[in-house]
């Protein structure tokens, strides 16, 4: 079969190529560029600990030491600390802040040698067309030629050309935020701890007054972003300086502490959503499909999470024939939560900028502007939590055993240790991402058993007879505990590690009806979607 055809070569596109290849699945990514990335530590990303878990997972590499688990994260009104956090790597974890191109790097690392990947440097994407058995792309360029693949996905960036060839809008506001940013090397009085500080007390008139947040990086790095005013006005070199000048005196009790300057930039916050995420065998993903991030630096963490929901389910269909409901489901998932993540943004952030009373936002709410503003930054609330697929067409329905456990269905499950099939005691985040449902059996006291001991004992025959005979790939693991589960509940989760449903022991029946709607219906029997069947050719 055909390889999977990915347009662009940023995080997105890497990271659904590693995701396919570890399901074996081939691809073939064309990347505009030449292959490299120019260090830029104004550009940063943060990844919440389920997303950076993915990258480790995948690159295999230390991201821990690439960039920085914070300490803690405070929030500053004035001279007052309104608000201290401080994580703790089991109850509380921190977000991982990493530099864009040392990601990408860790990527491109890890594609080296990866049999099942081919990319293909200056090639710039200028025709699709589909028909029912495949898409073909041509590109121009010094290798300019034609492509043959199974589907193909548009990670290409906001101007996305695979959008656009195929004329699908992309509504939206344009720079509903700008700030001014700057990476330097100094020492500042909060050794890895992030912070926001607003109105602070050096800057006393104008509409400048907002804020600035601070986010560490390694070797003594940090980013500094400033709240501009509203309009185009020109941010220059000498204004710049000014600013990280005021800004480490006022940190650092009126005198400027040394520094480097290492990079600077403006950012400008675009909020935009593509109608249509696909067509026929057509896909988008990333800044392809969305643009947001008005609060922290969190937009890429949401094409990451589009690449992680689409790779399982492209497999599924590669590896075993067609699955329209299960492909169609990535747009309805996916741009349902970055919709909704969109929607709390805009109606919050006239409210956060104009000084508007929170309880106009959040009726009945005690908290203030800054813990909101705040848990959006973490990536927490409404402004920043990651979106769940409760309402996803994959849910099963009616399944007479199903059990509440503190996991709603829908959301990424809580990563417990977890005995897998071969004995091994492993993390059940490690087993995520290779194409296979998970069942997982609570039992508590298996732990201090051997396998051997206990795997043809009480339920588990059935068990393991129940998941032999499911309708999809799936992998057999028992934990000794999971929050808010009774002992032999099983709990059935996808391959990106969001959970299908709970059950109350081995109900067989439960359990295919729930594995069967989790890969979208019977394989081969679905009509084609409305999606799916809106296949054809376009040119640029």
């Amino acid at each position: 079969m055909d390889p999977v055809i990915i347009v662009g070569a940023g995080p997105v596109g890497l990271t659904l190529a590693l995701a396919l290849a570890r399901q074996q699945v081939p691809s073939v990514v064309l990347d505009e560029g030449p292959g490299k990335d120019e260090p830029r530590l104004a550009r940063t990303v943060v990844l919440r600990e389920d997303t950076a878990a993915l990258m480790a997972r995948l690159t295999g590499a230390p991201l821990d030491a690439a960039g920085v688990h914070w300490a803690g994260w405070r929030s500053m009104r004035r001279k007052q600390v309104t608000r201290e956090i401080t994580f703790d790597d089991a109850d509380d974890p921190a977000p991982l802040h990493i530099a864009q191109h040392v990601l990408t790097g860790a990527l491109r690392a890890a594609l080296i040698g990866e049999r099942l990947v081919k990319i293909v440097v200056d090639s710039r994407l200028d025709t699709v067309e589909q028909e029912p058995s495949g898409v073909t792309a041509h590109t121009r360029g010094p290798k300019g030629t034609w492509w043959r693949g199974s589907h193909l996905v548009g990670c290409d960036g906001p101007r996305s050309t695979v959008r656009k060839i195929l004329d699908i809008r992309f509504p939206g506001r344009t720079a509903v935020e700008r700030h001014a940013v700057a990476a330097l090397r100094t020492e500042l009085p909060w050794a890895d701890e992030a912070l926001l500080h607003r109105t602070p007390p050096w800057r006393t008139s104008g509409p400048s007054t907002g804020e600035v947040t601070g986010r560490p990086l390694p070797d003594g790095v940090w980013r500094l972003d400033w709240l501009l005013p509203p309009g185009k006005d020109l941010v220059t070199p000498e204004l710049l300086v000014a600013r990280v000048r005021e800004t480490l005196a006022g940190w650092s009790n009126g005198s400027t502490p040394p520094y480097e300057l290492l990079d600077t930039g403006v950012h400008t916050v675009h909020h935009r959503l593509a109608r249509r995420w696909r067509v026929g065998r057509v896909f988008l993903a990333g800044d392809a499909a969305h643009l947001l991030g008005a609060l922290g630096t969190q937009g890429l963490d949401e094409g990451l999470r589009d690449a992680d929901n689409l790779a399982w389910k492209l497999s599924l269909a590669w590896h075993h024939g067609p699955h329209e409901g299960l492909l169609d489901s990535y747009q309805a998932e996916r741009r349902a939560a970055v919709a909704a993540r969109l929607r709390a943004a805009d109606q919050a952030l006239p409210l956060l900028r104009g000084g508007a009373g929170i309880r106009a936002y959040v009726p009945g709410a005690v908290r203030g502007h800054d813990v909101l503003l705040a848990e959006g930054h973490l990536g927490r609330g409404p402004l920043g939590a990651p979106g769940t697929y409760g309402a996803s067409p994959l849910a099963p329905r009616h399944l007479e055993a199903e059990v509440p456990v503190d996991t709603p269905p829908g959301a990424p499950v809580e990563d417990v240790l977890v005995t897998a099939e071969d004995g091994t005691f492993v993390r059940l985040r490690d087993r995520l991402g290779r194409g296979a449902l998970l069942v997982l059996l609570i039992a508590p006291g298996t732990g201090v058993w051997e396998r051997r001991h206990w795997v043809s004992a009480g339920i588990m025959p059935r068990l393991a007879a129940a998941v032999t005979a499911l309708p999809s790939p799936a992998e057999l693991l028992v934990a000794e505990s999971y929050p808010g589960a009774a002992a032999h509940t099983v709990l059935l989760i996808r391959p990106d590690g969001h959970l299908v449903t709970a059950l109350n022991g081995v109900r067989a029946a439960d359990l295919y009806a729930a594995a069967e709607a989790a890969v979208g219906g019977p394989a081969g029997t679905q009509e084609a979607s409305s999606a799916g069947a809106t296949a054809g050719s376009a040119a640029k």
